[in-house]
């Protein structure tokens, strides 16, 4: 069982690492958020379903349970909706420390669709979570708009998070997935095309935009969606979402080698970012104490 944990904790680093590049593709992609959302469920739902074709897993669904995926395909759509304007307004190092207070609502959302008790600790950590944002919103004023829009997108992404650690101990990663990023497609083209959000720039695509799609659909959603909802039979979904805090931490160098100084911050923004992403190691430190005494070693 600790070998398991431990593998898995590595596998969503892993994971975390490749979520890593969205925040850049996101920068990057020239279309706009619902642009790059459409395309980027178009392209995971094709490859989800190639990839139950050839490995034999199905995605068979009853109607009921369709309806259960697609409440949480919207869910998923919008935020990352919410995330990719939040990287257009303001910029990915904001955009990305702001979304790891996921953590933060999980542990509020939680106990209840799980039916489970709260975790006094996990309210603690949440509470750290929120001072680091304080740091960040009083010292990145300018980029409110950009922080209210990765609010909302965490907020949505406790919730698909912890709705899919529920869904995965009665259904394969590949069958939620499936029809969750196809519900998310669905309710993305409706939208769009109520809001006139179809225009032609979105699909004369340059071989450069197509790539970065490419692998923001196939790599980065597809096969990240399916692994991760794989590790939530081992992980807690406060646990996952806080491993997920070390997001930042690759995107943020990762834009500061590629873009310089537009993502340079006060020395209070980094504080924050601090006090956040080292929820996730206080975190394991304390799951790792209450598990030797649950084992007894």
């Amino acid at each position: 069982m600790k070998n398991t944990r431990t593998f898995n904790l590595l596998l969503l680093q892993f994971i975390v690492f490749i979520w890593g590049f969205t925040g850049i593709l996101g920068k990057e992609i020239t279309l706009d958020a619902f642009g790059i959302v459409w395309w980027r469920v178009l392209i995971a739902s094709v490859a989800i379903f190639i990839f139950s074709l050839l490995s034999g897993r199905k995605v068979r669904a009853t109607g009921k349970e369709i309806l259960k995926f697609s409440a949480v395909g919207f869910i998923t759509a919008a935020h990352w909706v919410c995330f990719f304007s939040s990287i257009k307004a303001s910029n990915v190092s904001v955009a990305l420390v702001v979304i790891s207070t996921i953590a933060f609502f999980v542990s509020l959302i939680s106990p209840f669709i799980r039916k489970e008790k709260f975790h006094a600790y996990e309210i603690i950590l949440g509470v750290l979570v929120i001072v680091g944002l304080l740091f960040i919103f009083r010292f990145e004023s300018e980029y409110t708009l950009g922080i209210i829009l990765s609010l909302c997108a965490a907020i949505l992404a406790a919730v698909f998070s912890t709705i899919n650690s529920v869904f995965i101990t009665r259904h394969t990663a590949t069958k939620i997935a499936f029809w969750e990023m196809l519900a998310a497609l669905f309710g993305m083209s409706v939208f769009m095309l109520l809001n006139g959000n179809f225009q032609p720039a979105m699909f004369e695509l340059s071989s450069r935009d197509l790539s970065m799609l490419l692998v923001l659909g196939a790599v980065c959603t597809a096969f990240a969606f399916i692994t991760a909802i794989n590790i939530m039979k081992v992980l807690s979904p406060f646990t996952c979402a806080l491993s997920v805090n070390m997001e930042p931490v690759y995107t943020i160098a990762f834009a500061l080698y590629l873009y310089g100084s537009s993502e340079w911050m006060s020395p209070q923004f980094y504080l924050g970012a601090f006090i956040i992403i080292s929820t996730m190691f206080i975190d394991i430190w304390l799951k790792k104490n209450e598990m030797k005494r649950r084992t007894g070693h």
